[in-house]
């Protein structure tokens, strides 16, 4: 196949900002959590910011997009399905795209009028993040937005699963596994949070339908997927599932399931600075490291590290040499 990993996520530029609980309290947000909201919700909360001179780093973001640039970075050839605007944040989008390599359609032609997505990304001094995400352009991703045959080409097909939370999107999910039906292509899914999880239940499981072979997820997400009230019991129902599915639990490392059993990998030690993007970094990571043809053990070992150095980094990026460092560990497991 020509290509490593496809993926359909939103496309958002992500702004990160350095803040304390009391600011939260202020705007009104729920720390760890993830909410969407209007541009004109965004401004007067971005007025604040600027006027408080809060830290800030900025860049292409998304989940799925965060997974790509991090495979791509590896050496994997990426494919992005998602829509930007003809603005300055697509533009930026694009550009960034484009210097991690990850290939993509271009700029959408529909909705003209709407903005490119965007994302801010509060984080705590406990390293958590918090996001507000305006959806933008991104929420109407439609067919004239999706190269059938390049997905098609990949030997994975990630879902990222923020996609569930808007009609257009979740129809274009599903107009993609209907046209793989049949073929080779892996369907990896994200559970992406665990409130999207049990609020949108129904459609995850209607993508579950298609045969999912992966599953990407936190511990919370994990159960809320399975319906369980503990760890505990998730693992007991994903250890009867036909798809392998691996679950990040923080400061304790991960664990991977297939076929029965259990691989548990430890987390690095180290002293974290920002949990954004931490459980991308592990999925781009672990897709491929099992495209070059690593052992489920060593996926999560390569994916737990690669997690460590971005919670380590203000930001959901690492640079250029950071990802050789963390490619080195792969080479040498």
């Amino acid at each position: 196949m020509k290509y490593d990993i496809s993926a359909l996520g939103n496309a958002l530029v992500d702004t990160q900002y350095m803040v304390d609980h009391d600011f939260l309290s202020g705007i009104g947000l729920e720390p760890d959590s993830m909410t969407l909201a209007s541009a004109e919700e965004h401004s007067p909360i971005i007025n604040k910011l600027n006027e408080m001179g809060a830290e800030s780093v900025s860049d292409c973001g998304g989940s799925a997009t965060n997974s790509l640039v991090a495979a791509s970075n590896y050496g994997s050839k990426c494919h992005h399905v998602c829509r930007v605007a003809n603005d300055e944040d697509g533009k930026k989008y694009l550009d960034s795209l484009q210097i991690a390599g990850v290939e993509h359609i271009g700029f959408s032609k529909e909705n003209s009028d709407l903005p490119t997505g965007k994302c801010l990304i509060f984080v705590t001094p406990d390293a958590k993040r918090t996001m507000s995400s305006m959806l933008g352009i991104s929420a109407y991703l439609g067919p004239k937005d999706i190269d059938y045959e390049v997905i098609g080409d990949s030997k994975i097909f990630y879902i990222e699963g923020y996609m569930v939370t808007s009609d257009d999107n979740f129809n274009a999910v599903l107009s993609v596994l209907e046209n793989l039906n049949g073929q080779d292509t892996l369907k990896a899914l994200s559970l992406s949070d665990s409130g999207i999880v049990h609020g949108f239940k129904d459609k995850f499981k209607q993508i579950e339908s298609f045969g999912i072979d992966m599953i990407f997820c936190n511990d919370d997400e994990a159960m809320a997927f399975a319906g369980a009230e503990n760890l505990e019991d998730a693992i007991k129902f994903y250890k009867t599932q036909s798809y392998m599915i691996a679950i990040t639990t923080g400061s304790k490392g991960s664990i991977v399931i297939k076929n029965g059993e259990i691989i548990s990998s430890p987390a690095v030690k180290i002293t974290p600075v920002d949990t954004n993007g931490a459980g991308d970094m592990y999925a781009g990571s672990f897709m491929h490291a099992y495209l070059q043809g690593s052992d489920l053990s060593t996926c999560a070992e390569f994916s737990n590290f690669a997690s460590s150095k971005i919670v380590e980094t203000f930001g959901p990026r690492l640079v250029p040499e950071g990802y050789a460092e963390v490619l080195n560990k792969l080479k040498k497991s």
